[in-house]
């Protein structure tokens, strides 16, 4: 059986990249597969490693994962 590697987004790629929605900062989901931007509650998917920042393509963010429980 093959173990599957967590996907990964390179750090100097995050570093250089910014919500295109709201212009603020993005952090790596817990399980790498999505960018997160707490400001524009929104949650931009990585397909093969590679961010996708179209805003048609995110999906919002809920309040428990913004941390507003």
């Amino acid at each position: 059986m093959a173990h599957r590697r967590k996907p990964t987004t390179d750090p100097l790629l995050l570093s250089t990249l910014i919500c295109p929605v709201s212009g603020g900062p993005l952090e790596v989901s817990a399980d790498g597969a999505e960018l997160l931007s707490r400001s524009a509650r929104l949650a931009f998917p990585v397909r093969d490693g590679i961010p996708v920042m179209i805003a048609g393509e995110a999906r919002a963010l809920t309040d428990k994962e913004i941390g507003k429980a």
